[in-house]
């Protein structure tokens, strides 16, 4: 698998890592199994797929255990990533930016996981009634004191980005970007670039549509999330499978799978650009590494570039 570095200061990692919400949280609940997840976990680290992306709320707090349980006697091995900042509450999903919350999350991430440090925390998402700064200085004051090794920020702007670089060195920013997501493109992509910076497209198959595993609603898993979202509507996915189409041919003409096409794409952005698709198969998960030795020609950029904006609105 071809390498890069998690921004121009960041350790070691491969092309393409590893998301495991999946595993225990939001899609197809029926599928989860975590003696599986395990052995996926462990192939990916095989393959050269060390990043390995977490978040607290995922469960909330038993998929950070599942990873834990995953890389005892390997945590050498991997690139751990974890998030904090979300929470659940009786409204579902809610922010908390305090300090005081973030302080006690990590102690608790950490604990979950069975390790030290964490080598990458993202704040989650932006806690607006928390001005940033505050945030971001307190999870500051941990990597002072050894317990994360570098700071990355989930779903901002450039504006956050740039308020957040005055108080501690941002070192990766992680977004929902794929064929079908690009707002990140128009300023937080570039920006990465420039600085140096790493970036991390979450949901980077656009939550499984770009490898046309989906044509009609009933085609997801019973009980899936996905289910609610915009892009799974019946007319959506009959409007989308145009783009798909197109993505397939690309991908026959290099002999790979349209989810290696999607991920190569992503990858021709930048040097520091490492999605992170999520998978509980090892056969997934071997094709989405696949993915970070796909070369695309200038041509077949230019043509992924060119797909037109999706029907169904970006999921949160």
């Amino acid at each position: 698998m071809r390498i890069t570095t998690l921004g121009k200061n960041g350790p070691v990692v491969g092309r393409v890592g590893l998301g495991t919400m999946g595993m225990s949280f939001g899609y197809d609940p029926h599928g989860w199994d975590d003696d599986a997840s395990v052995k996926v976990i462990h192939r990916a680290l095989e393959l050269g797929v060390n990043l390995i992306d977490t978040a607290d709320v995922y469960g909330p707090f038993t998929n950070e255990e599942l990873v834990g349980r995953a890389l005892k006697g390997r945590r050498d091995q991997a690139v751990l990533v974890t998030k904090g900042g979300l929470v659940v509450d009786e409204n579902g999903l809610g922010l908390n930016g305090r300090p005081e919350h973030l302080k006690a999350a990590v102690d608790a991430s950490l604990a979950r996981l069975g390790t030290d440090h964490v080598d990458l925390y993202f704040l989650h998402r932006v806690d607006p009634q928390v001005p940033l700064e505050e945030s971001w200085g307190a999870l500051a004051e941990l990597v002072a004191a050894g317990k994360l090794r570098a700071l990355g920020l989930s779903a901002v702007t450039l504006e956050q980005v740039k308020a957040a670089e005055a108080v501690h060195e941002v070192a990766a920013v992680e977004s929902e970007a794929s064929l079908f997501t690009r707002d990140a493109f128009d300023e937080v992509l570039p920006y990465t670039v420039e600085k140096g910076i790493a970036f991390l497209p979450f949901s980077p198959l656009g939550r499984g549509l770009l490898t046309g595993s989906f044509t009609k609603p009933d085609d997801l898993p019973k009980d899936d999330w996905r289910a609610t979202q915009p892009r799974f509507t019946e007319e959506a996915l009959a409007h989308n499978a145009a783009i798909v189409d197109v993505v397939r041919g690309v991908a026959e003409r290099h002999g790979a799978t349209p989810a290696q096409v999607a991920l190569a794409w992503l990858i021709s952005k930048g040097e520091y650009v490492v999605p992170i698709p999520g998978t509980k198969t090892a056969r997934y998960l071997e094709q989405n590494a696949g993915g970070a030795d796909l070369i695309l020609t200038q041509a077949d950029v230019a043509e992924l570039d060119a797909l037109p904006a999706p029907m169904g609105a970006a999921e949160a």
